[in-house]
C-alpha cells in the first residue's frame, strides 16, 4: 500500500512516501503540510528527521526500500555507509563501489537518490574538497553538512 505525507522541518517542507512499510521517497516541496498516518513508517520517518534537525540523532532506522537500476541501488547503499559528520569525494565513493573509473556515473546515480538526507548523499563532495553539486540545491546541502559539522574548500 502506498502513503505519502509532507511534514514541516527547519528547512522547509519535506515529501515523504512509503510503500508496504517502508519509506521509498523524500524531497523538499512547496506542497502544505499533510499528517503521516498514526503508527506509519511516515510517522517514524518524521519522527526521525525531526530528531537530526534537532542534532539528536546520526543514524536512521527505518526500513528503506529505493526504487532504481542495480547500480543506482548499489550506490546508494555504499551512501548509507558514510558516517554522519563525514564527507568523501566522488572518486572516493566510486572506489568504494569497485568502479573506481566511474566517478561521472556514480555522480548521476547521487543525483537521483530518492530518499535525500536518510540516504546522505550531500555528504558526496568535489574531489577538490569544494562542495560540488546537490539536486536540493547547494543551499540545502550547506545546510544539512554545518549541520554535522562537515566543512568544505570554498570554490574560488
Amino acid at each position: 500500500m502506498k502513503e505519502a505525507a509532507v511534514i514541516k522541518s527547519n528547512l522547509g517542507n519535506i515529501e515523504l512516501e512509503a510503500e508496504d512499510g517502508a519509506l521509498t521517497g523524500l524531497a523538499f516541496t512547496s506542497k502544505p503540510l499533510e499528517a503521516p498516518p498514526a503508527g506509519s513508517v511516515l510517522e517514524e520517518a518524521a519522527r526521525q528527521l525531526d530528531e537530526y534537525f534537532k542534532g539528536q540523532r546520526k543514524e536512521f532506522t527505518i526500513p528503506l526500500a529505493p526504487h532504481g537500476t542495480s547500480f543506482q541501488e548499489r550506490v546508494w547503499k555504499e551512501l548509507l555507509n558514510i558516517p554522519y559528520g563525514e564527507a568523501i569525494s566522488y572518486g572516493e565513493l566510486a572506489r568504494r563501489c569497485d568502479n573506481p573509473n566511474a566517478a561521472r556515473a556514480i555522480g548521476g546515480a547521487v543525483g537521483k537518490n530518492p530518499i535525500g538526507v536518510i540516504i546522505p548523499c550531500h555528504r558526496i563532495i568535489s574531489g577538490d574538497g569544494t562542495l560540488g553539486g546537490y539536486t536540493g540545491g547547494t543551499d540545502f546541502k550547506k545546510l544539512l553538512l554545518k549541520l554535522e559539522g562537515v566543512t568544505w574548500k570554498q570554490a574560488d
